[in-house]
């Protein structure tokens, strides 16, 4: 019989499909097959079947295997992967493959952990267990109390519980039933919380819509009760026990808390979760459950937005705003903006939640293209707004980064059994070691930036590049030995407030301390258990948890943003601050917040002592317009570094002078370096085209890359573009 021919997909640089004979296999579209491209083995992904191809049937190739056992990836996937790749100028092929789990790009068949629930037999007695098997009897008890446990569950009961558990299967005392990895769901259901009026009338605005497409922005203060309008519109949609709900968090430490949530209010319903915290074999099992349809929510970080659902009925993006939803390398793509994409090619509602929407969302809300749903009181009855109050840093002198009114208002909470939080978001002891004869000031040489002080390990740290080494003894520069660690990190503030209050039990919370696979979830339960009394981190904490015996927050060290030449800058700054002022006094303790600053009349802190987003960011949106930024404009940049610079301005002065050529209605300015000049040892510069509409962009860059692809430079340096670029 004469062989099909196979357009697959492959994780290669060039934005095209290549053919294959099927090798007598009998392939459907989405199944994985393994084929030889030049001198590799490696793993593709069959998009279509063709009668005819453009290469020679004598030089087209067979497959070398196909994964026949495995489910395929669906049509709707193909469909919004390809829309990516269209639409931020990225190869196909790599775009589709680096949606998979790890496992599914090898070329070994992707085998997931088998897990099994176990029960006692009819015949099982305790007395048949001798009383030195302690273990055994243990498991015993607990099987007789539950009826049926799976591994999790054993596994609590003692370390030793698989050996146990064998020996009993072999004595006939427990039977086992495969149950599907990963996918568990609760016996118990915590109680519901009655809804005010907002939630509920935003609840009823969601499940009374007609079916089909709509984006509605759920615009609620910190601690209004976004995620109980979350659970409660789950419920909803999944009443029948039928269909699936995606839910995107912008960042792993938002999943665990926002995973118990759902899972003691939604009992009854599957859920799995889908972020790199996860290894190989687990990420890839609650895949194939998402896959399946098995899994009814699905809870994961920006990669999850490309997840194979078959019965998808809501999507929800929390944190909108959070610039964690931006993927800086590979496709640079913008999971929120996919997620409209997706809903709307399956013709689902989709709800956007934030207390501090970004503009382009905004943008959205005010000119009608979303619906606003507004949540204006705190969730909790008794809980108020915290105060939020600037000390003047100019008028208060500061001792080791610390005003004396913020320390007292600590000392206040610790005599009251009260919690504390100490945001900082800088981790390490100190940005800067500084020379103090020569001003001399240590750099890394990999990178346009300062080795930050990490003065407990005795080290000093690029956390741009990963480059460490040794504290010197004296300056290379003059000689001098005296160094000073200059500037405040997180870890400086942990040790200073250990001196100021021997009695307080502080924990510090940053990408450092945070390492362990476990380390989050031990933190949110001593803060929650009140083994805490005050917490100093970084921007790990200022979103998304709920401690409610917290009542005070501290803000140190945010000047350096007010003034920054990155026009979203005051954006973030606003949204950081508005979160993390958000963790005090979400119970029925009042809150407070303090903001140490130099510049306490700026709009931006006036308008945060309001908490009147919708205010700053109508006079942001004014100055957007007056400057032609986005979302009054459309941006895309071409990113280009090398070990020579040289090459990099060759590069892009080429691709300049082309988009010029092309006769777009589009804006290309002149090459310049990039903010950060050197990352990594290679030389950065970039472009950037600007356009009042998306079409001419668009046609502009399909041109622009074709003809950088046959560059001669094209294998000398590397370049990406970043449709909608957050990082200049």
């Amino acid at each position: 019989m004469p062989q099909s021919i196979l357009k697959i997909a492959l994780d290669v640089p060039l934005d095209k499909l290549f053919d294959y004979l099927d090798g007598g296999f009998d392939v459907a579209t989405g199944q994985r097959v393994l084929v030889t491209f030049g001198r590799r083995r490696q793993i593709g992904l069959v998009v279509a079947k063709a009668a005819e191809s453009d290469v020679p049937a004598n030089k087209l190739r067979a497959i070398e295997h196909a994964y026949l056992d495995e489910p395929v990836v669906d049509s709707q996937v193909f469909r919004l992967l390809r829309f990516c790749a269209d639409y931020y100028q990225y190869p196909f092929g790599q775009a589709l493959l680096s949606s998979l789990p790890a496992r599914l790009r090898q070329t070994e068949p992707a085998v997931s952990r088998r897990q099994f629930a176990y029960t006692l037999t009819a015949s099982a007695t305790l007395e048949a267990i001798p009383g030195r098997k302690v273990v055994q009897r243990r498991v015993f008890s607990a099987l007789a109390e539950h009826g049926e446990l799976n591994e999790t569950a054993m596994a609590a009961i003692s370390a030793g519980w698989r050996k146990a558990v064998q020996e009993m299967l072999s004595a006939g005392l427990v039977q086992a039933r495969e149950v599907p990895a990963g996918l568990r769901t609760e016996a118990r259901h915590s109680a519901e919380p009655e809804l005010n009026p907002d939630q509920t009338r935003s609840i009823e605005a969601v499940t009374g819509n007609p079916a089909g497409f709509k984006t509605w922005l759920l615009h609620g203060i910190t601690g209004s009760g976004k995620t109980e309008v979350y659970i409660r519109l789950i419920a909803q949609f999944l009443k029948d026990n039928a269909g699936q709900v995606l839910v995107l968090v912008p960042e792993i430490n938002l999943t665990p808390q926002l995973e118990a949530r759902f899972r003691s209010r939604l009992p009854q319903l599957p859920l799995v979760s889908l972020h790199s915290n996860l290894n190989e074999g687990e990420r890839l099992q609650n895949w194939r459950l998402a896959q399946s349809g098995m899994a009814r929510i699905v809870i994961g970080t920006r990669l999850s937005v490309f997840t194979p659902l078959p019965d998808l009925r809501l999507v929800i993006v929390d944190e909108e705003h959070d610039a964690s939803y931006k993927q800086q390398d590979g496709m640079r793509y913008h999971a929120r903006d996919i997620a409209l994409v997706r809903a709307q090619h399956s013709d689902i509602p989709i709800v956007l939640g934030s207390a501090t929407p970004a503009l382009e969302t905004w943008h959205n809300a005010r000119t009608g293209k979303y619906e606003v749903l507004a949540l204006t009181n705190r969730a909790v009855a008794k809980a108020a707004l915290p105060q939020i109050r600037c000390i003047d840093t100019t008028r208060n002198m500061l001792h080791e980064g610390l005003s004396d009114i913020l320390v007292d208002a600590m000392r206040e909470r610790l005599a009251r059994g009260e919690q504390s939080l100490l945001f900082i978001n800088r981790r390490g002891y100190a940005p800067v070691l500084l020379c103090s004869a020569c001003y001399w000031i240590a750099p890394c040489m990999r990178c346009s930036a300062r080795l930050v002080v990490h003065l407990r390990q005795g080290r000093l740290r690029c956390h741009h590049c990963g480059h460490e080494q040794k504290i010197p003894p004296a300056c290379p520069s003059c000689g001098n030995t005296d160094l000073h660690p200059t500037g405040h990190g997180t870890q400086r503030l942990e040790q200073t407030l250990a001196a100021l209050m021997p009695e307080a039990r502080i924990l510090r919370v940053d990408r450092d301390s945070m390492q362990r696979k476990n380390a989050l979830n031990e933190m949110l339960a001593a803060v929650h258990a009140d083994e805490i009394d005050i917490l100093v981190g970084t921007q790990m904490l200022a979103k998304g948890h709920d401690f409610p015996n917290l009542t005070l927050v501290g803000v140190i060290d945010t000047d350096s943003a007010l003034f920054s030449p990155d026009f979203r800058a005051a954006e973030r700054l606003f949204s950081q601050l508005m979160q993390v002022a958000g963790r005090a006094g979400r119970a029925d303790k009042p809150g407070e917040v303090l903001i140490q600053t130099a510049f306490p009349d700026h709009v931006l802190f006036n308008a945060l002592r309001e908490q009147d987003y919708p205010a700053f960011a109508n006079t942001l949106l004014q100055e957007r317009e007056l400057m032609q930024f986005p979302p009054h404009s459309y941006i895309a940049l071409l990113k280009a570094e090398a070990n020579d610079y040289a090459l990099v301005q060759r590069f892009l002065r080429f691709a300049a002078d082309t988009a010029h050529g092309l006769g777009e209605k589009v804006t290309v300015y002149d090459p310049v370096r990039s903010q950060m000049e050197r990352l990594k040892g290679m030389e950065r510069g970039q472009l950037m085209m600007q356009a009042n509409s998306r079409q001419p962009l668009q046609r502009l860059l399909r041109h622009l890359v074709a003809r950088l692809r046959e560059h001669p430079l094209n294998v000398k340096i590397r370049w990406a573009v970043d449709v909608d670029p957050l990082e200049f």
